[in-house]
């Protein structure tokens, strides 16, 4: 097969940077990369790839628009701008999902639903969202639509349903507003419970359409069981998971801690945090919603004990309160999760200059043919002993 023929519209739509290039060359440039940007602290474990590096993504946007002979078109936007890049089948996104946004589109007519028009601010379904349990199978399907009425609401469910009776839940988002923002504030369920549950780690989780949770379930079991081998818990430790999000790194760690403190400044997260731990009968876990260096300063002012600090930061990394509290925290291990290799490397340097030592790095893979990876880094404090 002819590698260009992989994707008709990578050019044009600018998700997969790396399209062309052979699996096994992407890992080896990827751990490169990271491997130059960790040299001044430590050497780098082999990169963790994907055995079936395509069809990943468990979360799937299309956008909907009309083309130029005004026929409904369904796909992403071409990069950098707001024209619509018509696509049926995509090389990363799950199978399913890509077939049931063409069904929705081909039966748009018949239920004469209009999409919606950017220019005019006319018509009805401006997006299709689709969330998949990669573990439980389930499927959501969320229309998002410019007003909360859906004309042959039923009849439309009814057709969609006959022709994909795997999708479990379909929930209307209105999104009123002239904005680039995928998803309104209103929602209403029409069918099934309005939310899928998937499986971590052994762990099971509640995925709401606005929940957080990671695109590449695969590739996260690998990341996470990687963490927490560096972590290297044995049941009596303190944890603090810093940017928590919706808890699950926090909540497969309570098995192997004495105690768990997650910290997260997104209310949404903090409550589905909650809600997780609730559904997995975890007892040893609380969540806190607040900025997790302002947490951590209150902590080591209050001469807290922490064993381990698991950290997920943003792609922004850490800032220096919250990095700041750690040291003066002074926890035997912080384990550092990173979606930004360059950011990680600013953090290390800080860390490392105020007697944290790196002990163990790996790279890991989560969104093969794009030129993005992760990394998992574990370090030991080695500096002088706090003063009780």
């Amino acid at each position: 097969m002819d590698k260009k023929s992989l994707c008709p519209v990578a050019k044009k739509c600018g998700g997969c940077k790396w399209i062309n290039m052979e699996y096994e060359k992407q890992l080896e440039e990827k751990e490169k990369w990271v491997k130059s940007l960790l040299k001044p602290f430590c050497k780098l474990e082999r990169i963790i790839g994907m055995e079936n590096p395509t069809h990943y993504r468990n979360k799937v946007h299309a956008v909907f628009g009309l083309d130029r002979f005004h026929k409904p078109v369904s796909g992403i936007y071409e990069e950098g701008t707001h024209r619509i890049v018509p696509v049926d089948s995509c090389l990363i996104e799950n199978q399913k999902a890509d077939e049931i946004i063409v069904s929705i589109r081909n039966l748009l007519k018949s239920f004469k639903i209009k999409v919606y028009d950017e220019d005019t601010g006319y018509g009805l379904l401006r997006h299709v969202l689709i969330r998949t349990g990669h573990a439980t199978g389930q499927i959501m399907v969320v229309l998002v639509l410019s007003s909360p009425i859906l004309p042959g609401k039923n009849n439309f469910v009814k057709a969609l349903l006959k022709l994909h009776p795997e999708i479990t839940t379909i929930v209307v988002n209105v999104n009123n507003k002239r904005t680039s923002m995928v998803l309104g504030d209103k929602e209403q369920v029409i069918y099934g419970k309005g939310y899928i549950e998937d499986v971590l780690c052994g762990k099971t989780f509640r995925i709401s359409p606005k929940s957080f949770y990671q695109v590449n379930p695969v590739q996260t079991e690998k990341l996470y069981n990687k963490a927490l081998e560096f972590a290297g818990l044995t049941g009596k430790e303190t944890v603090v998971d810093a940017y928590c999000g919706t808890g699950t790194i926090g909540i497969i760690a309570s098995d192997k801690a004495g105690q768990v403190i997650g910290v997260e400044l997104n209310g949404d997260a903090v409550r589905d945090a909650r809600d997780n731990a609730k559904r997995n009968n975890v007892k040893n876990i609380q969540f806190y919603q607040n900025d997790a260096g302002k947490f951590l300063v209150g902590m080591a002012e209050q001469d807290a004990k922490v064993d381990v600090v698991l950290m997920d930061p943003p792609r922004s990394g850490s800032d220096e309160a919250f990095l700041g509290s750690v040291v003066k925290m002074a926890p035997k291990k912080v384990v550092y999760i990173s979606c930004n290799p360059e950011t990680l490397a600013r953090d290390l340097k800080y860390l490392t200059k105020h007697g944290y030592k790196i002990e163990r790095a790996v790279a890991c893979d989560m969104f093969p043919f794009t030129n993005h990876v992760e990394c998992v880094i574990m370090m030991q404090y080695c500096g002088k002993e706090k003063k009780k």
